[in-house]
């Protein structure tokens, strides 16, 4: 394969895997997935891939969101985690080649910005239950629909807070939009607990423990998804109110927004 075809081949790919891009001057803007044949590259050039144009965010630089559904983004993800847990002396995993759990992750033209996987509850259990067998039991016996956030990872510079924010929100997408899960669940550094408590609405659910997994204490955090799905619904998009309420919701997506990228993310299968 020549070095042209190789550079288009992995544009495309980039393209395939994006589902959503934020800009500076024009918002954010979803993909469309198919690409434009092209005879003199074999088949392989990518449209001009922006579907849909919506609020500006002027305080923003340009950065996409995409699924790590590669060996060269699950190596980004993978740096990503490494580089903001290890010095701490947690101990992490790479990001896993298969589709479970699912992980995103938000980059700019030079660097991974973050990254956080999506787990869904079935015969193996989830990694929370390692720790919190007993919680986590008692919620299965009400008949909760649950799922996990894990190795979530920011790195800090000015816009890191509305980073996350898309990034919970889409994560949330398939956590609620497609599996219907009725519970969140998260194990954070008790340090954390009142950032999750204040800005998203967790509630604590197990007491502190030390997680042999990270090698760090641990607090067991739950989130209604109603909540969630109720605060976005009041405040995603919204954000000349970031300021007005101590909330992460008001840096999301729009309901609007939020249904463009549930379409994108069917697509993405």
């Amino acid at each position: 394969m020549s070095t042209d075809v190789a550079a288009v081949t992995e544009n495309r790919s980039l393209v395939q895997q994006t589902i959503v891009a934020i800009d500076e001057a024009a918002g954010a803007w979803i993909p469309h997935v198919q690409p434009t044949p092209d005879s003199t590259a074999g088949g392989l050039a990518p449209v001009d891939p922006w579907a849909l144009q919506t609020r500006p965010n002027p305080d923003l630089t340009r950065f996409k969101i995409r699924l790590a559904s590669t060996e060269g983004t699950r190596s980004t993800a993978s740096y990503l985690i490494e580089k903001m847990y290890s010095w701490r002396g947690y101990a992490v995993s790479p990001v896993a080649h298969d589709r479970q759990p699912i992980t995103i992750i938000a980059s700019d033209a030079e660097r991974p910005l973050a990254t956080i996987s999506i787990g869904f509850d079935s015969k193996k259990k989830l990694l929370v239950d390692g720790l919190y067998g007993v919680e986590v039991a008692r919620l299965r016996k009400r008949g909760a629909r649950l799922c996990e956030f894990t190795r979530l990872a920011v790195d800090r510079n000015e816009q890191s807070k509305e980073v996350l924010a898309m990034m919970f929100h889409i994560a949330y997408m398939y956590a609620r939009r497609f599996a219907k899960c009725t519970d969140l669940l998260i194990e954070v550094n008790p340090r954390h607990v009142r950032f999750y408590r204040s800005m998203l609405g967790f509630e604590v659910l197990g007491e502190e423990r030390a997680c042999a997994r990270v090698n760090a204490p641990a607090v067991l955090l739950r989130l209604d998804l109603q909540y969630c799905e109720d605060q976005i619904a009041r405040y995603g998009g919204h954000r000349e109110l970031a300021g007005q309420v101590r909330s992460l919701y008001p840096l999301g997506f729009s309901p609007e927004e939020e249904d463009g990228i549930c379409r994108r993310l069917k697509q993405l299968g």
